[in-house]
């Protein structure tokens, strides 16, 4: 016999769900709240559609995104907005936009040890790959103008010790 859940208890475990750290996984929360892996990720693709929305109190889900969607310039924006305020107009400021006070103390380490995104990771890369054939390519120069230099050296006392001067 399956369980029936309210709506109420939908919607919360949703919000719930998407208000999740980025290192916390969907099959531990639906595990915490006692309801099955697949059923809360049908819940999570309803409430995406605005079909998951509570007739009782006459609230909708909010189209806010997950804390670990916000793009860079987002979130240094709630950390600037953030800085100025007291612990209470903090949480009254992450309640409106769908976050929890640790999201922005997490991002505010972030910034501050300088985490970087998946694009910057692989513009990094990029960058290295550069630097890295760009060292090649001057070593071999640089072994080039060594030989070169030898070469020079050599002609010079080969010319000394044959008698050849330059000005013949």
């Amino acid at each position: 016999m399956s369980r029936r859940f309210t709506q109420e208890f939908k919607v919360q475990a949703v919000e719930k769900a998407l208000s999740q750290c980025d290192d916390a996984r969907l099959e531990d929360t639906a595990r915490d709240l006692g309801v099955g892996y697949s059923t809360l990720q049908r819940w999570i693709a309803l409430a995406k559609k605005h079909e998951l929305e509570t007739q009782q109190t006459g609230s909708k889900m909010t189209s806010e995104k997950r804390p670990q969607d916000w793009a860079l310039e987002d979130r240094l924006n709630a950390i600037i907005e953030c800085g100025r305020l007291d612990e209470p107009a903090i949480n009254e400021y992450c309640r409106r936009k769908g976050l929890y006070p640790h999201h922005i103390t997490q991002w505010k380490n972030n910034f501050a040890k300088g985490a970087t995104t998946k694009a910057e990771k692989s513009d990094t890369k990029q960058l290295k790959q550069e630097i890295k054939q760009l060292q090649k390519e001057l070593n071999r120069k640089d072994k080039a103008l060594a030989e070169t230099a030898a070469l020079l050296v050599l002609k010079k006392k080969a010319d000394a010790i044959w008698g050849f001067n330059e000005d013949d």
